[in-house]
């Protein structure tokens, strides 16, 4: 079989070799659609779009939450020639606009729950939007997906537009995150994301047999990626949840081969089993579990270090992961799991250690929306803690003067969406992209990325410290943690800013009898002090001494993600952090 140039030809290709098997579903099984219906489903929607004037190199925004709708609109508009770009579902109206204005789509294809933001942006935005596509219903001023689907384009070859598109067509526009200023447009070829699934399959081989939830933002290059484009491309089945929320819970019944997640997810998972564990009333199972987990992460670090594993330990491995660690996999749903990986920012290497001790197969990556996303990754039979493991084979790396990584390949994006200056700082003459992370590179091929070059911060002596490494030691250290940022640019010593984490702290007020659990009055809570301080003391513990954190403030408030202080992806945006917190800052410093 010719390898496919486009992901509408490995569509095509996909679904002709598994036309009975499933392709989409909900984890419900509410919706489940084979490929053969998937394939049928494109070509209607295909038409549907003509029939509205799509044409190739067209853009449409997609508002959609994780559903099956998702993958159908968005393969469809690419088979019409179309580039589908996906929106975060917590942009305000104005920031929406502001991606309407760079795509320059006419399109829009959302659920009803959004439809007051992308009227807002609509009539704000520098571009006529002159359709929407309801996937749920059928508001006025809206056409239903299902009447799309039934629209006939006069003269429209649905055969002919797919194979009219190129390897160097835009494929997708990736917005970032934005925090340092407006999102910027990626734009990725097909060509792009094949050398991407070309170089991640490698590392992990895919097929028919496996399958992902998919439960991340599609507006993010990491999901689109590894659920949506992988789909495509191995025909592994595809879970589609809505809610974030409903995760924990639909695992077990999902239980998929692969899964990725961003460190919070590690973090909760963590903190939820030490919880259950020291909820547990009976002493010889608590400790039974206790010297099992132990066991798992103990041979977890002699691995990761390449060490021999003596013989008596692994003998207690043996009968640890049979009484204990195998029972842990099947309670979390990821019994089946031959891949894990997690990634969009560091991990605490105490909390990969601890699940790689589990036995879940957790390795941790580093990539950017600029490079069709992954770049690194650690692989599955020689993960090293503390790494985002080596090069892909499609990546080539070096370390500029000053440490900065610096990437180039077939992965890297075709450029910025009218951003020709941006693009030119960013990639230079060479073809090297400047990815603005200081990393280290060791003999064998392991990358440890330092940190953001912007975001280092260096105290009043002059030494250079990484906030990212003191935060997530920090949140490893106390569940009751939602976002914390350190802080001690110029300064004598590190301070950090704390919001608890909403479902934490709520069980935290049950569990402690506290009645009032808003936000401001469990900051000023003396048992969350207590907790807090307990969590710090212990982070410092795990900290150099010019990192430890001597004094906090708890934020009488819960960040969300998309809003004033981070970004859709849990980004901090410490600008704008700084500016507004200008006064609680100087307040942790003013006893010095």
């Amino acid at each position: 079989m010719t390898p496919p140039t486009t992901l509408c030809a490995a569509f095509q290709q996909t679904a002709a070799a598994h036309e009975h098997r499933i392709a989409l579903r909900t984890p419900d099984d509410t919706v489940r659609l084979t490929w053969g219906q998937y394939a049928q489903r494109v070509r209607d929607i295909a038409c549907g779009l003509a029939a509205l004037g799509v044409a190739h190199g067209d853009t449409i925004g997609l508002m959609l939450t994780n559903r099956p709708e998702f993958h159908l609109v968005d393969t469809a508009a690419l088979h019409a020639g179309a580039t589908p770009f996906s929106i975060y579902n917590t942009l305000a109206p104005e920031q929406i606009a502001h991606l309407f204005a760079n795509a320059g789509n006419r399109i829009v294809v959302c659920e009803e729950q959004f439809l007051d933001q992308i009227r807002t942006a609509a009539a704000h935005a520098d571009t006529a939007v002159e359709h929407i596509v309801c996937v749920d219903a059928n508001p006025d001023g809206t056409i239903a997906l299902a009447e799309l689907e039934h629209r006939a384009a006069d003269g429209f070859d649905f055969d002919a537009s797919w194979h009219a598109v190129g390897p160097d067509d835009v494929l997708t526009i990736i917005y970032t995150s934005g925090t340092t200023g407006p999102p910027k447009g990626v734009e990725l070829t097909h060509a792009n994301m094949l050398a991407e699934l070309e170089s991640t399959t490698q590392i992990v081989p895919l097929d028919a047999d496996d399958s992902v939830i998919s439960y991340l933002p599609d507006a993010h290059i990491a999901n689109r990626w590894g659920a949506h484009y992988t789909s495509i491309a191995t025909g592994m089945e595809l879970i589609t949840l809505a809610d974030l929320k409903q995760l924990i819970s639909a695992l077990p019944s999902v239980r998929p081969t692969l899964f990725g997640a961003v460190p919070q997810i590690w973090y909760k998972l963590k903190a939820g089993i030490e919880a259950q564990l020291a909820a547990e009333k009976a002493p010889v199972k608590r400790k039974l579990a206790e010297w099992a987990i132990g066991v798992g992460a103990q041979r977890a670090r002699l691995r990761s270090d390449g060490r021999p594993i003596p013989r008596a330990l692994e003998a207690q491995h043996l009968l640890a992961d049979r009484v204990v660690l195998s029972a842990i996999r099947v309670k979390l749903g990821l019994d089946r799991v031959r891949f894990c990986a997690t990634g969009a920012a560091a991990i605490d290497p105490q909390a990969l250690e601890f699940v790689l001790g589990l036995g879940l197969p957790v390795c941790e990556l580093w990539g950017m929306s600029e490079l069709s996303c992954a770049a690194t990754v650690n692989p599955p039979d020689a993960i090293r803690i503390g790494t985002v493991g080596t090069a892909l084979p499609n990546a080539q790396l070096r370390l500029a003067d000053d440490g900065e990584l610096l990437v180039r390949g077939p992965l890297l994006m075709k450029g910025y969406r009218n951003d020709p200056q941006r693009t030119a700082e960013t990639i230079d003459g060479e073809g090297w992209l400047h990815t603005g992370d200081i990393a280290s590179i060791d003999p064998d091929g392991y990358v440890r990325i330092v940190d953001r070059k912007k975001e280092l911060m260096i105290n009043a002596s002059g030494k250079n410290m990484s906030p990212a490494n003191i935060e997530g030691t920090l949140k490893v250290s106390c569940p009751l943690i939602g976002s914390v940022v350190a802080i001690g640019d110029d300064r004598p010593y590190v301070t950090a800013l704390i919001t608890l984490d909403p479902d934490a702290a709520a069980a935290f007020a049950q569990a402690h009898g506290i009645v009032d659990a808003t936000p401001a009055a469990l900051a000023g809570d003396p048992a969350v002090r207590a907790e807090l301080d307990r969590g710090v003391k212990e982070a410092n513990g795990r900290l150099a001494r010019v990192e430890q954190i001597k004094r906090f403030t708890v934020l009488p408030e819960i960040w969300e993600p998309g809003g004033e202080q981070i970004t859709p992806t849990m980004k901090l945006k410490r600008k704008p952090i700084a500016t507004q917190y200008a006064t609680e800052i100087d307040a942790l410093y003013a006893a010095s």
